[in-house]
């Protein structure tokens, strides 16, 4: 059985906003290996038709984008997606499935069927699989930038404290450090 790893760039200020982030190459190459350590990503909706709507187009050249961003866009490209969705059933962009049913079930099985993991990176999807019980570890990239608005990590607020066991913390030229936790027994 794979872990569920969830991933998303996050302000001091618990800011999610993916426009507030520093997106240079060194955070795009975090991102990547990130990906590469995973045998699959699982979004929510909007995250994917936020991603549809430019990543492919990097992957195709149609965009120029610096060495480390194309890598990612290329492996994105390569990447299986699965998507939750109760409003959209078809997703054409290469690679990606809509993951139907009940939301534990379908994400236990994906899980189950993914020995290299599943990368989440969706926001209010992770707050759903938090509350589920079926997040492993978090993988978060800490901008160092306060900024004042919303939306925020885990918004919609979790029924209990996560304990947490910091794996580690690694800081980056940018000043935002990348922080790997694994959910304590």
């Amino acid at each position: 059985m794979g872990l569920l790893t969830f991933s998303l760039n996050v302000t001091l200020d618990g800011c999610i906003d993916h426009q507030e982030g520093i997106a240079d190459e060194e955070t795009h190459a975090f991102f990547t290996r990130l990906l590469d350590e995973n045998g699959a990503m699982l979004w929510g909706r909007i995250t994917y038709e936020m991603m549809e709507s430019y990543w492919p187009a990097v992957a195709r050249g149609e965009v120029d984008a610096p060495p480390a961003i194309r890598a990612w866009a290329d492996k994105l490209e390569a990447k299986p997606k699965y998507v939750v969705s109760s409003t959209r059933t078809e997703f054409p962009w290469n690679g990606s499935h809509h993951l139907t049913g009940d939301l534990r079930a379908s994400v236990q099985r994906l899980k189950d069927t993914t020995p290299e993991g599943v990368l989440v990176g969706s926001a209010a999807l992770g707050t759903a699989l938090d509350r589920l019980g079926l997040i492993d570890e978090y993988q978060l990239l800490v901008q160092p930038r306060i900024v004042g608005h919303g939306p925020t990590l885990f918004q919609s607020g979790l029924p209990e404290t996560r304990r947490l066991e910091l794996l580690s913390a690694t800081p980056l030229r940018c000043g935002a450090v990348a922080m790997h936790y694994r959910r304590a027994a």
